[in-house]
């Protein structure tokens, strides 16, 4: 037992700042020189390196690692912001390395959200009131605008800049450089500036291990929106037969209903 207690100790570092009504679970490791502001709530098993803030209402959930001059839960990069109170939410395991910036959002009550198993490469930015899903890859220096929304295992290349209420479905890739103004649909390839379609993520799909019959399926249903002479409505109407079958087919189709920017063609 008292090998157990020792193990779940916190190791805070003299020259960190903790605030005193800040919670902090246990396990927990501060570098030098951190600060962790008043209502943040720390997860058990987080590791903060030097430099780091965390400050604002944030709430990170358990084993989260946060390298040297990351900053996180600071205020919108918004000239609407008026000091309303808004939050931060970080779901377990997720990785942010040197430098990446997570804002809090812009009106009363709302919040920026970041699911579990994420990884943020280095000098990443997500803006105010973006929700990310789970086990998704930002690579170094992308940047996300406000109201930004990124399905589950999307991975975004680096340099990339993503405008702002754009929606990126799950599964899609976007090579690095690219420039992104329009939603980008489930299960894609996508690159360049401007962007382009180049196909199905079938190193993506493979790797989650979707069977070569359900690949199949979805290139189908990627030529039907990108292959044919159909119009986007005519598309739609075209995966809602019975050909293609749920659930990617309504992943599919609901993501292309409830596009506003509309998307990459």
């Amino acid at each position: 037992m008292k090998l157990q207690s020792r193990a779940l100790e916190n190791e805070i570092h003299a020259t960190a700042v903790i605030h005193p009504m800040a919670k902090l679970g246990a396990g927990i490791k501060v570098g030098p020189y951190s600060v962790i502001g008043e209502n943040v709530t720390l997860g058990d098993g987080c590791e903060v390196g030097c430099n780091v803030l965390i400050e604002g209402r944030t709430r990170i959930g358990s084993n989260n690692v946060f390298f040297h001059g990351a900053s996180i839960g600071t205020i919108p990069q918004d000239l609407k912001y008026s000091g309303d109170i808004t939050y931060v939410e970080i779901g377990d395991d997720n990785i942010f390395r040197e430098f990446v910036t997570v804002n809090c959002a812009t009106r009363e009550g709302e919040k920026t959200l970041i699911g579990s198993g994420c990884l943020f490469m280095a000098y990443a930015h997500v803006a105010h009131n973006c929700t990310i899903g789970n086990e998704v890859i930002l690579a170094n220096s992308v940047n996300l605008a406000g109201h930004v929304f990124i399905d589950d295992y999307a991975i975004v290349g680096g340099v990339t800049p993503v405008h702002q209420f754009v929606r990126i479905g799950k599964l899609a890739f976007i090579g690095g450089g690219s420039r992104i103004e329009r939603d980008i649909p489930p299960f894609i390839k996508v690159a360049g500036n401007p962007a382009r379609v180049y196909g199905i993520n079938g190193v993506g799909l493979e790797r989650r291990g979707y069977e070569p019959e359900r690949c199949s399926m979805i290139k189908r249903m990627f030529k039907v929106l990108y292959r044919s002479n159909l119009n986007v409505a005519q598309s739609v109407q075209r995966l809602k037969d019975g050909e293609f079958s749920d659930p990617e087919r309504r992943i599919f189709v609901e993501f292309i209903e409830g596009s506003i920017r509309g998307i990459t063609k």
